[in-house]
């Protein structure tokens, strides 16, 4: 008899490498069809104008050498099979913008920066929203959960952009206490020495505190409607009949079942992390994976954009697999069917 368990492993293993493959390829498809300059011709542009290359030959010659270091000679299909051989060797080629720096390079410093910061701000904000949303879900009818929820209400349709220019604007010019951007102070030099890692701290504490702000009033509308909802399932009217303690009726209960959708919404949330808070890093001119894919689409570096979206894609991906495959462990109704 085959067995379930091997069977739903499997069909989501499928899912999962079916969902990267697809994601890649679009992302290897869709630069190339932006009309953009193409980043060989630039770099000779580039070049020419400081001076050098003026040669013909020399020219000719410095566009065969960049055609195949970026990976662009011969049709687009050709180019796709040298693209997932590149993949499977980690190897993204240099950057067009940065030259010669590669791709991988560059992705894996700004990685730092923003792993460091949404980490932290994902997982605070959906542990607090997720916390206050179930309480002011529970008891609506509370002064307190009503005024959490207008609190919310109003928090939630604020943009990322829009919270970061404030915070900015008032804790930056209006009242200084923390610098106006940055990753930390000029001329440190990055070491763990308490003075690098305060200044980092200082220069992350409102790009975070903006993040977390709005990322709580999402996680706690998301988190007030499902409790809203479980309460009033039968299993829960049941328990309150059998006078068992609102403690045991809202964690055991409620917040439980409550919660798994909100452990997917994280999982996808922390798979996100790859593709930076672009508007909130430009804003603070914080050296993370968003600002560093602003940079390459404005230059049109589909190099790096490809690195940047192919992260992106594996970890969102991986995230749901992880959450498809964990999901019967925290919901015994569903099965490995």
């Amino acid at each position: 008899m085959k067995n379930p368990f091997i069977g739903y492993i499997l069909q989501r293993i499928l899912q999962c490498i079916v969902v990267i493959l697809i994601g890649t390829t679009v992302t290897f498809v869709i630069p190339r069809l932006v009309p953009a300059t193409n980043p060989v011709e630039t770099a000779i542009a580039r070049a020419q104008m400081i001076g050098q290359y003026t040669d013909p030959k020399a020219v000719d010659e410095m566009r065969r050498v960049l055609t195949k270091l970026y990976g662009l000679e011969g049709t687009v299909f050709q180019q796709y099979v040298r693209y997932w051989g590149s993949l499977l060797r980690g190897d993204f080629g240099p950057s067009f913008s940065s030259f010669p720096t590669p791709v991988m390079t560059l992705i894996r410093v700004s990685l730092s920066w923003t792993a460091g910061l949404l980490l932290v701000t994902t997982i605070l904000s959906w542990i607090i929203g997720t916390f206050l949303g179930g309480l002011a879900g529970y008891f609506g009818e509370k002064p307190w959960a009503r005024t959490l929820e207008i609190i919310a209400n109003t928090i939630r349709p604020i943009p990322y952009y829009i919270m970061a220019l404030l915070m900015l604007i008032l804790f930056s010019y209006v009242i200084p206490l923390f610098p106006r951007g940055g990753a930390f102070a000029i001329g440190l030099t990055p070491t763990f020495s308490w003075q690098f890692i305060r200044s980092v701290i200082i220069h992350a504490f409102l790009p975070a505190l903006s993040l977390i702000v709005v990322g709580i009033g999402g996680w706690f509308q998301n988190m007030r409607i499902l409790v809203s909802n479980v309460i009033r399932e039968d299993y829960v009217v049941y328990a309150e009949t059998l006078n068992i303690s609102s403690r045991d009726i809202l964690y055991k209960y409620v917040m439980r079942n409550a919660f798994l959708p909100q452990l997917t919404g994280l999982a996808l949330q922390l798979g996100m992390i790859f593709s930076g808070a672009l508007i909130t890093e430009a804003v603070f001119n914080y050296p993370g994976l968003g600002f560093l894919a602003y940079t390459a689409i404005l230059r049109g570096d589909y190099s790096l954009i490809m690195g940047i979206t192919f992260f992106s894609i594996v970890a969102i991906a991986v995230g749901a697999l992880i959450i498809d495959l964990l999901y019967p462990l925290f919901d015994p109704r569903v099965r490995y069917t």
